[in-house]
């Protein structure tokens, strides 16, 4: 079983997700999307997995920056632009056996166990 999370180190979010799997002595490897963009085949795989929208992070000033053609965007454009700008990408991103998961940090606890394996 191979957990990979993506996201940004200084993010509080991405921290506490740390904290969570290292409480649940859980193996994964952190993947700092500043220095490792995702490529599209990855971003298309994780938007075939959950949809565009969960994905987006619509607090940031990517997100933001975009014009109000985003509101009509097709998954495949979300795509290219979360391989363009990983930061457009809700954090942390969890990734289980190549497979994304859940994006955020939002949900029961037991639901999130069961969907990476813990």
């Amino acid at each position: 079983m191979s957990i990979k999370v993506y996201g940004i180190p200084n993010c509080g979010t991405c921290k506490k997700a740390i904290q969570w799997l290292d409480g649940a002595d859980a193996t994964y490897e952190f993947i700092n999307t500043k220095e490792q963009p995702p490529s599209l085949a990855e971003t298309t795989a994780w938007v075939a997995a959950l949809g565009s929208k969960p994905l987006r992070n619509t607090s940031g000033l990517s997100y933001r920056a975009l014009g109000d053609e985003k509101q009509t965007w097709t998954d495949e454009q979300w795509a290219a632009a979360f391989a363009k700008d990983a930061m457009l990408i809700k954090r942390p991103l969890f990734v289980k056996d190549g497979v994304a998961v859940i994006s955020g940090m939002r949900g029961k606890d037991a639901d999130m166990r069961s969907k990476l394996g813990l």
